[in-house]
């Protein structure tokens, strides 16, 4: 196969999709930062390897991108992270190769963005409001009752979100964000259950997708420390179906025509209803393309790899897959290489071997079984739990 992929990582990850798109009969290349060229990356299946200067913009990355062009035929341009989808989406643009846009991109990057989209096609969200005209949040105050979460547009995960108390906290810290406020937004606080669905997509049909509950929510884990832990969702249950369908509407609204997804939602306490959090085109992060594997037998990674190589000209066909039930703890540890082995269940299928971290994966045909597990091995392996100030951006 004639077919160059350009695959953008500015975190070390996404060996498996770098494999299969090599198995595909592909060429892969991968443009890195400096600071991670010599982490172990797949370089026996690597066309080339070539790494950025650390803290590159994106005026830098296209023109040394569009000087590797002169030279390679770039078919596809692949964005490995979060981080990296709007860079892959300007650089499509630029160099003209297929794929998603700047605008779409936007609703798979930019919290504003995709909360507008979503309140346009009439799937829930929690109230929210621009940083922009003051008037309008002064409104937003006035109209929905503290605290309120102070979000960057443009970060994943829990990364950089505050939660505000007051009118007076507020413009403290917009006058602390300057000029910067503007990429920022103002939304409702919702108690409640962290749900994500995690989908694979072609010509935008959702062929395969698992339900799965957080335990303790994703922010309260960034910003006070401990332990998370996620589990697949009753197969077939009210809750299951519902995820599914709101999944469905958000990806359709998002226009996300082929690739894999990680949505979050949360059902808020006060009235039991599912609210669109964070809609993401990328691999879930934390393991839970581990917990997936574990539980289905497919690996998200391998399958967007298969489906950027067809890039909707050759059909793809989803490979049979268990319906089993997966768990995930992950948490940071105090010690470099934290002893687990205590945790010895034969459902444990997966041990991270990150320094400084506890990554476990449980799989069992029995959901009961599996939360058993996690609710015991999360007070096992607190005494481990280190904990660190939240992180501008999320550890990759």
């Amino acid at each position: 196969m004639d077919l160059n992929v350009l695959c953008i990582a500015t975190y070390f990850k996404g060996e498996r999709f770098m494999r299969e798109v090599h198995a595909q009969g592909a060429r892969v290349y991968l443009l890195t930062v400096a600071k991670l060229l010599e982490r172990a990356w797949p370089r026996d299946i690597l066309a080339d390897v070539f790494a950025m200067r650390d803290g590159a913009d994106l005026g830098e990355t296209t023109r040394t991108v569009s000087y590797l062009a002169r030279n390679i035929r770039f078919d596809r341009i692949v964005a490995l992270d979060d981080f990296d989808v709007e860079t892959a989406a300007s650089l499509r643009e630029h160099l003209r190769i297929p794929g998603m846009g700047d605008t779409t991109a936007r609703h798979f990057r930019d919290k504003l963005a995709m909360r507008v989209k979503a309140r346009e096609a009439g799937i829930p969200v929690p109230d929210f409001v621009h940083v922009l005209n003051y008037d309008a949040v002064r409104d937003f105050m006035r109209r929905v009752p503290p605290p309120w979460m102070n979000k960057p547009r443009s970060e994943a995960s829990a990364a950089g979100i505050t939660k505000v108390h007051a009118e007076n906290q507020l413009w403290e810290l917009t006058a602390k964000q300057g000029d910067r406020q503007s990429y920022f937004l103002l939304e409702q606080f919702l108690p409640g259950d962290v749900y994500h669905v995690d989908s694979i997509v072609t010509e935008r049909e959702i062929v395969f997708s698992e339900t799965h509950k957080c335990g303790t929510p994703p922010f309260d884990v960034a910003h006070g420390g401990g332990i998370f832990s996620s589990s697949t969702v009753l197969r077939g249950s009210p809750e299951d179906l519902e995820l599914r369908d709101l999944n469905a509407r958000t990806l359709a609204c998002m226009n996300l025509v082929r690739g894999v997804s990680h949505v979050e939602f949360i059902k808020a306490r006060a009235d039991g209803k599912l609210y669109m959090l964070e809609c993401a085109a990328r691999v879930g992060g934390a393991h839970i393309s581990d917990m997936v594997e574990a539980s289905t037998g497919l690996n998200l990674w391998a399958e967007w790899a298969k489906i950027e190589v067809g890039g909707g000209k050759a059909p793809y066909t989803l490979p049979p897959a268990r319906r089993e039930y997966g768990g995930l703890i992950v948490t940071l540890a105090k010690d470099e290489r934290p002893d687990t082995s205590a945790l010895d269940a034969p459902e444990v299928v997966y041990r991270s071997q990150e320094k400084h971290h506890i990554g476990l994966v449980l799989r069992s045909p029995s959901r009961e079984r599996v939360e058993a597990l996690l609710a015991e091995y999360i007070e096992r392996v607190r005494p481990m739990v280190a904990t660190m100030p939240a992180l501008e951006k999320p550890a990759n």
